[in-house]
């Protein structure tokens, strides 16, 4: 069997949310007669989504999220079992825009966006693709962050399931998700130690607290950086070093922007490093690390080894970028776990079956509740762990004041 097949099946093995769904909707098709258009991370779990929509009655089209996390042996396997896929391997933005404008001109009647880039295209620059668009669901905290943006400049025209904003969705995939498979991304790709090493963390998110909790576990000393300050106070109170980025990028042997933002890390904190230092982005952009500054002040590029870009400062300083300063577990690395991702894609599953039952006025809304509470049910259940009820009593007692 080909590897993007074997990769598919055994994934499905570990994704009982996945399987649930299947099996309660299989015989109701819920989105039968609809079109979803995806743009998603295209790797196992990713594909294993597809294929439930496509199970539950949809035509799936798909394409990437990000260039290089594309999975090019599960792409293929998608298309061997129906499914339309554009999405390939790429650094090249060009061809990963082509991805993103065929499948909105397939018009598609629902968007599963991770990123927010179908929907933006779709909104500003590709509005053949608003011609059956019925709503969206989007999956990260950068992705609706520009949709909000989209609402608030008027520009919005269909509803938005903000699935990233789901307690089941947050609370474990940017949290334990991005924690786990970014330290699994930068220690296969460099072979170093972490304990010992001072680590850097950029933001203090929930994606950037998974990072810094598992950090800390792996025995590092850990400096968080941040811009909110209810958030350095937290990262603070959790025993974390709490600085500036000027004083933090003396210090760090590793640095991991996880913001959503900017030029993060930027030429003043180049020069500042040590030699050796590790730069990676676990954010959904490239643009937190500003590699294209460092390729400006570089005197010397090379690959140091697979997934590693070596720059040569004019202090006599090397620092190595990981995966090109893009989203560094997926374009390095297989992504989150599979278990984590169940939890997520229920989220998107239900949520999208919901999108097709109901009409909503254009507006980024949030997961209805019931769905939250059904896939938490599910994963104990799945698990085996069963939790207490409320008697009648314990609820009037706390209904009354």
């Amino acid at each position: 069997m080909k590897s993007g097949h074997v990769k598919i099946d055994w994934v499905y093995k570990f994704m009982p949310l996945l399987r649930s769904i299947e099996e309660k909707y299989e015989h109701k098709k819920p989105l039968r007669g609809l079109r979803i258009g995806m743009s998603i991370h295209l790797e196992a779990k990713t594909a294993r989504l597809a294929l439930l929509l496509r199970d539950l009655g949809a035509e799936v089209v798909v394409t990437g999220s990000n260039p290089l996390s594309t999975q090019d042996d599960v792409a293929e396997a998608l298309r061997e079992r129906g499914l339309i896929v554009y999405a390939k391997r790429t650094s090249d933005e060009q061809v990963y825009l082509k991805g993103i404008k065929d499948v909105l001109s397939t018009q598609p009647d629902l968007i599963l966006d991770d990123g927010a880039d179908l929907t933006v295209t779709a909104h500003t620059e590709f509005k053949e693709g608003l011609k059956r668009l019925r709503g969206v669901t989007e999956e990260t905290t950068t992705g609706l962050r520009r949709l909000r943006a989209l609402q608030k400049n008027g520009l919005l025209t269909v509803p938005v399931i903000a699935v990233n904003d789901a307690f089941t969705k947050h609370l474990f995939d940017n949290r334990y998700g991005t924690g786990q498979s970014t330290w699994d991304s930068i220690m296969r790709n460099t072979n170093l130690t972490v304990a010992g090493k001072v680590v850097v963390v950029c933001g203090y998110g929930w994606c950037g607290k998974g990072v810094a909790m598992r950090a800390r576990g792996l025995g590092a000393r850990v400096i968080v950086t941040e811009v909110d300050p209810v958030k350095a106070l937290e990262a603070l109170m959790d025993g974390f070093d709490v600085m500036k980025i000027s004083q933090a990028a003396k210090l760090g042997d590793f640095f991991i922007t996880v913001t959503g933002n900017t030029k993060v890390i930027s030429e003043n904190e180049f020069m500042q490093m040590k030699d050796g230092a590790i730069l990676a982005n676990a954010g959904h952009f490239d643009v937190e690390v500003d590699v294209k500054t460092l390729e400006r002040i570089c005197v010397e590029k090379f690959e140091a080894r697979p997934n590693v870009t070596a720059y040569r400062l004019s202090n006599g300083r090397t620092l190595y970028l990981l995966a090109e300063g893009r989203l560094v577990n997926l374009a390095a690395a297989d992504g989150h776990p599979v278990e984590i991702m169940d939890l997520s894609f229920a989220v998107q599953a239900l949520s999208l079956i919901y999108l097709a039952d109901v009409k909503l006025e254009p507006g980024v809304y949030p997961v209805p509740k019931h769905i939250d509470e059904e896939i938490a049910e599910m994963k104990l259940a799945s698990m085996g762990v069963e939790i207490d009820e409320l008697t009648d009593e314990q609820e009037r007692y706390l209904e009354n004041f």
